[in-house]
């Protein structure tokens, strides 16, 4: 599992996150919920190595990620989904995918079928530039890039973002498709609780920088310190 024990990070001298202590296990979703500003997409870019941590201790099946870049951990099985998707406009759909390949061996270079039975409309629009799709077409783009990689540890930050509602229905089914298939730990930001209930197998909240409330998923639903802490 991935495990998170007094996390500290900074933006250079403005700190952002405080002792944030988390775990995400293999076959389970993780939600990290909170408003705008209070750490979450850090804590996600603390985790995929895009920031490092000024101290505490990240570990993935038992061995530490302080160091790696994110590549190596790309390498050692974790993909992450930024908020706004960072998919490359002027590069088709295929071409998109084909981005996954450098962080895989030689022989699995290739798209596996099972990303176009995930999201049939990716295989429909190979050839368009991923700047000519909608919002939540691009938003399986980059879900479907992560996959790839054959991720044992998938972050998304923020998926449901702008998202028109049919498509999150898709992607909820998809995250709930790949949780219970038992074979990677899921780590999800949100800042929409309901969302997040459907999904949640344990949580954490955020508020400045910190773990203000954790517990297992079905307390999301009849939590008032959740919702009040996100102001739903």
């Amino acid at each position: 599992m991935l495990r998170v024990n007094k996390l500290n990070v900074a933006y250079g001298a403005s700190q952002a996150l405080y002792d944030v202590c988390m775990q995400a296990e293999i076959g389970k979703v993780t939600c990290v919920l909170g408003r705008n500003g209070v750490g979450k997409t850090t804590l996600m870019k603390a985790l995929s190595g895009q920031l490092a941590e000024l101290n505490g201790q990240v570990r993935w099946l038992d061995s530490t990620l302080s160091g790696l870049s994110p590549a190596d951990r790309a390498r050692q099985g974790i993909a992450y989904v930024p908020q706004g998707r960072d998919i490359f406009p002027q590069l088709t759909v295929e071409e998109n995918l084909q981005t996954a390949f450098s962080a895989l061996p030689r022989n699995l270079r290739f798209i596996d079928p099972e990303i176009y039975a995930l999201f049939p409309v990716l295989q429909q629009m190979l050839k368009r530039r991923g700047g000519d799709l909608s919002g939540g077409q691009q938003q399986q783009l980059a879900i479907a890039r992560a996959l790839l990689l054959r991720p044992k540890l998938l972050i998304l930050d923020e998926p449901t973002e702008g998202i028109q509602p049919s498509i999150i229905k898709d992607i909820q089914r998809v995250i709930e498709l790949l949780r219970d298939r038992g074979e990677m730990a899921i780590v999800l930001v949100e800042q929409y609780l309901d969302f997040a209930a459907e999904l949640a197998d344990d949580f954490i909240i955020l508020e400045r920088g910190r773990v203000v409330a954790s517990g297992a998923g079905h307390e999301l639903k009849t939590s008032e310190q959740a919702r009040e802490l996100l102001a739903i």
